[in-house]
């Protein structure tokens, strides 16, 4: 094995067990450092964007995920931890998230998604399935509040989805497929 592909072995799998869980702490500890992460990360999506607000509060329901993301040359992964809010029934459901990918680019990247649901089918669809595939370019050079990066909106079908970075220095340009599902220990 190539120097290259062991060392890019071994960030990958740095990365994934870094970010694959919420580190230690009792079930209603990890559900509560959840909860903290989706208000601060609401927080600056409406300060940002203030309709926001309006649009989430009249929708079925959203989503607030916190990701880390590594880009090697041609390979990318990341993991990641968030909730689901159904605004109907007031449930939350604790998910977590994994994506690979292929493509260009170099970097590594801590960053934010937030899911708008139109409607309770789409809630139900998101956490019973889970699956996107799509593409993703971006270029981000940021740390705390300094710094830039290039953040998206995009709209699918009954979801809206906002993402934007807390820091990193990455430049990328890859085709990947993210995967939501369920935490069993903290549901």
């Amino acid at each position: 094995m190539s120097t290259f592909r062991l060392f890019t072995c071994l960030m990958l799998s740095l990365l994934l067990t870094a970010c694959a869980s919420m580190g230690e702490g009792t079930v209603a500890q990890k559900q509560a450092d959840i909860l903290s992460m989706q208000n601060q990360v609401l927080q600056q999506l409406y300060q940002s964007k203030p309709d926001t607000r309006a649009q989430i509060n009249s929708a079925a329901g959203y989503a607030v995920f916190s990701n880390a993301n590594l880009n090697l040359l041609v390979v990318s992964a990341g993991t990641g931890y968030g909730v689901v809010t159904n605004n109907i029934s007031g449930k939350v459901t604790y998910m977590n998230m994994a994506e690979g990918g292929v493509g260009l680019g170099i970097g590594a990247k801590d960053y934010r998604i937030v899911m708008v649901f139109h409607n309770v089918e789409a809630i139900n669809h998101f956490i019973d399935n889970g699956w996107t595939f799509g593409g993703n370019a971006d270029a981000t050079a940021k740390a705390s509040k300094r710094g830039m990066s290039v953040e998206g909106e995009g709209y699918f079908g009954d979801v809206t989805v906002y993402t934007f970075t807390e820091s990193g220095l990455a430049l990328q340009a890859t085709i990947k497929g993210v995967k939501f599902w369920k935490d069993s220990e903290l549901n």
